[in-house]
This record gives structure tokens, C-alpha cells and sequence, in this order.
């Protein structure tokens, strides 16, 4: 595993919920992350990490390789991979994302 990779796996791994973003949660950069953010304030989410993939591009490069997912933002929660905003909306409509989130 590259460094990029045991970097982005530890934050994955130390914290709760973690969005990787455009921005961040106080200034999302694109229209997705907004929405992501946006979604988990929605469901109460007081433990965000946020990774702000705009200051490094081996971040903004390497999470796409380390979920296999082309996009960003990318939501993990209790190291697992969740989606990107497209998802989280589906999940956030249907109630599974709050249940997600409830019993981390």
C-alpha cells in the first residue's frame, strides 16, 4: 500500500464519519460536497471529519483508488465505504442513512 493509501486508510479508520470533499464542511467547493454536507447535518452528524481533496492532489488521486469509486465526495462511516452524494441522497430518502448513522 502506498503512502497516499495508509494515510487516507488511517483517517477511514480513526474517525467515525469522514467525507472526502471539494472544501469543507464550513465551504464545500462544488455542488455535491454541499449536498453531502448538507445531508449529514440533516441526520445530526456532529463527528464529520472532513478531508478537503483540493489541498492534496495524491488525496484527490489516491481515495479514488482506495474505495474503486471514480467521484467525490466519497462518505465512510465506521471504515466502511457508504457512496457519494447520488447515494447518500437515495439513503438520506429512504431512511438508511440515518439508520447508518444511528447505530454507529
Amino acid at each position: 500500500m502506498s503512502d497516499t493509501l495508509q494515510r487516507i486508510d488511517q483517517v477511514v479508520k480513526n474517525h467515525r464519519v469522514v467525507l472526502f470533499m471539494k472544501g469543507n464542511a464550513q465551504f464545500p467547493m462544488c455542488g455535491f460536497s454541499g449536498r453531502a454536507v448538507q445531508l449529514l447535518n440533516a441526520c445530526g452528524v456532529s463527528d464529520l471529519k472532513t478531508v478537503n481533496v483540493l489541498e492534496d492532489e495524491e488525496i484527490r488521486q489516491g481515495i479514488k483508488q482506495y474505495a474503486n469509486w471514480p467521484t467525490i465526495p466519497q462518505l465512510y462511516i465506521n471504515g466502511e465505504f457508504v457512496g457519494g452524494s447520488d447515494i447518500m441522497t437515495e439513503m438520506y430518502q429512504s431512511g438508511e442513512l440515518q439508520q447508518v448513522l444511528g447505530k454507529s
